[in-house]
């Protein structure tokens, strides 16, 4: 009776955030603010060039349109609770309101993952294939494409979610993180969460191994076919239409791979202890790449480069 009363009282949960550096929060609220107005407006020109410019209207920048909106839409579903934190002396979220931000965070993450691998077949059809690349990769094959990554990624978060949040939590609500990462929340269960550790093997392996899988090959095939250009000017060309894509996967499963291969430090009992270096890296984590997605493609991306510029000429001579 005494363990249901205690699941019972668990309505809410603390996020520790930076409880233990008052000092650092105001300087991280303007950083972590700056950082995401340049998210929403990189990812926000990146989105308005490829649906107003028609030269943009291929497969390649269609897949980078829905990049650019599911970064928006995943640093959305963090970034304003971790502003908060900062701003609020007692840190809680309701337990509702966690289950939606965990569900949020894990979806973007996850249709992130297909979304890249997609890319990356995209840029092997046209570097390896260009003859077969306007059948291979038809509006008819490439919409679907985008849509089933988002429709995995939001069924596969809705599965952990919901395995998450049906765990009995017996008084312990304190959540050492920003946000209720899933695994942070999971660490909190007073119950055998072995289900729930399959289960997140699982979605590793289709959301992350798979994709992996599917751009090393990729890749693979990629630079073997442009090594056989003949000419030094054509394999620059044809690097070029897949380098920036090349950064943002390097970028994305670089911090992934630093953020959770790294050891993790002990505290006296033995048990996982963020540090604050630790927590600094979790919170960049989620802004860094989705800030540096817009600018990669357009340093990195003539077409895109000359549709933005196009686009503020346009706006500077309605004006």
């Amino acid at each position: 009776m005494e363990s249901a009363n205690q699941t019972a009282s668990v309505t809410e949960f603390v996020l520790l955030g930076l409880s233990a550096h008052p000092k650092l929060e105001k300087t991280f609220f303007v950083l972590i603010l700056l950082m995401y107005l340049v998210i929403l407006l990189g990812n926000g020109v990146l989105i308005l060039v490829t649906v107003s410019d028609s030269r943009l209207h291929t497969p390649m920048y269609f897949f980078l349109g829905n990049l650019s909106f599911l970064d928006i839409c995943y640093t959305t579903s963090s970034v304003p609770l971790i502003l908060d934190s900062f701003l609020t002396p007692r840190k809680t979220i309701p337990s509702s309101a966690c289950a939606v931000q965990m569900f949020l965070s894990f979806a973007m993450g996850a249709t992130e993952c297909v979304l890249l691998g997609m890319m990356a077949f995209d840029r092997y059809v046209a570097i390896c294939n260009p003859l077969r690349y306007p059948v291979v990769m038809s509006k008819a094959v490439y919409v679907p494409m985008a849509v089933s990554s988002w429709v995995a990624g939001s069924a596969a978060s809705l599965v952990q979610t919901s395995l998450a949040m049906r765990l009995p939590f017996c008084g312990d609500n304190v959540i050492n993180h920003f946000t209720c990462e899933i695994l942070a929340v999971l660490k909190l269960a007073c119950a055998d969460i072995s289900i729930n550790v399959i289960s997140m093997a699982v979605a590793n392996v289709i959301f992350l191994a798979v994709p992996v899988l599917v751009i090393f090959v990729s890749y693979v095939f990629i630079i073997a076919t442009i090594l056989r250009i003949p000419s030094a000017e054509g394999r620059k060309k044809a690097f070029s239409t897949c380098s920036a894509h090349l950064t943002v996967v390097v970028v994305f499963y670089g911090t992934i791979l630093f953020m959770y291969g790294k050891p993790k430090s002990k505290d006296t009992q033995g048990t996982d202890k963020q540090d604050l270096p630790d927590k600094l890296i979790s919170l960049f984590y989620g802004v860094v790449t989705p800030m540096l997605n817009p600018i990669i493609y357009s340093l990195r991306n003539k077409d895109v480069k000359a549709a933005v510029r196009n686009l503020v000429a346009h706006k500077c001579s309605s004006q």
